[in-house]
């Protein structure tokens, strides 16, 4: 069993810098097959999960050239299998991205069932409803989801739950489809923002992520682009209230601070102070400084049920 052994009482100090958020890379990854054309992404997380979806994208004949560490270039125009598996992508939950992007594009997907962290259960019912409403069949047989369609067309697809991987994957599909989409009850998260914002530099035409009803214009083909992915803020939450808790004083660099809005807001509640440093306001990247300053609260509520001062 994997595990930390962490021996604290150090307050944390000095700078961190922010790597790529992998909860955008994963789909946006996905989504890079959706074109004949070359796509470069940068800031991408250097991690197990990409790593494994890049050699699964590679095994299905996608052309992955590792530029560096944090940059891959990919060319999805040789892709000569739809089909999906194997022991490393079956342990992972981003799998059945491949199911948007290669319905999408070849209007025929097989992926394994999708594995991942075991944080209770997650359906998929509302990806197989979204992908119904575009016109797809879906069949589910030995451990394998298959979406086929002739053509897709637009549709107003309501989701019951909100779901960040079904807003994702109808998002997706969708983008290819013939006509209008409209997707409510929507995922709002910054990967789902950035999974559009990518889409939409390869030319698909995706407005309102973001917030609860996205609306999608479907275009005939995608072309390529140069995407970085945005900044972890799970990442950077746990730096902050790392340098909280350990009375630490911490820059955490590559960040987006709207993106730590509620963060930000639970550290002010505990009278633990974030300033605000601006880097590149262009591309709006700020960094974060957490002081912490010792107060006198009168209150239980604290960073792991624990009074901060």
């Amino acid at each position: 069993m994997e595990q930390y052994a962490i021996n604290g009482g150090n307050p944390l100090v000095g700078e961190v810098e922010i790597g790529g958020a992998k909860n955008a890379a994963l789909p946006i990854l996905a989504a890079s097959l959706m074109t004949d054309e070359t796509v470069l992404i940068e800031n991408m997380p250097d991690v197990r999960d990409t790593n494994i979806l890049l050699d699964a994208m590679a095994g299905i004949g996608t052309h992955v050239e590792r530029v560096d560490r944090h940059t891959v270039k990919v060319n999805g125009s040789l892709i000569h299998d739809l089909t999906v598996n194997g022991d490393a992508v079956k342990k992972i939950r981003a799998s059945y991205y491949f199911l948007g992007a290669l319905l999408g594009k070849y209007k025929k997907a097989t992926v394994v069932l999708p594995g991942g962290c075991d944080i209770g259960c997650r359906a998929i019912d509302q990806h197989i409803k979204g992908f119904k409403a575009l016109g797809a069949t879906v069949e589910i047989a030995h451990g394998m989801i298959t979406a086929e369609a002739s053509h897709l067309c637009g549709a107003h697809i309501y989701l019951d739950v909100v779901s960040v991987g079904a807003t994702i994957n109808i998002m997706m599909a969708a983008a290819l489809a013939e006509g209008r989409t409209t997707i409510e009850n929507a995922a709002k998260e910054p990967h789902v923002v950035d999974l559009a914002n990518f889409l939409n530099s390869m030319g698909a035409n995706i407005k309102g992520a973001g917030t609860d009803v996205i609306r999608i214009k479907g275009v005939s083909r995608l072309h390529g682009t140069e995407y970085t992915i945005i900044p972890d803020q799970i990442e950077a939450g746990t730096f902050m209230f790392a340098a909280a808790v350990t009375k630490g004083d911490v820059i955490v660099k590559n960040v987006i601070p709207k993106h730590l809005e509620s963060i930000s807001a639970k550290l002010l509640a505990l009278l633990i102070i974030c300033h605000d440093c601006v880097e590149d306001m262009a591309d709006l990247v700020l960094s974060m400084r957490i002081v912490y300053r010792c107060c006198n609260l009168h209150t239980s509520y604290g960073i792991s049920g624990h009074k901060i001062c």
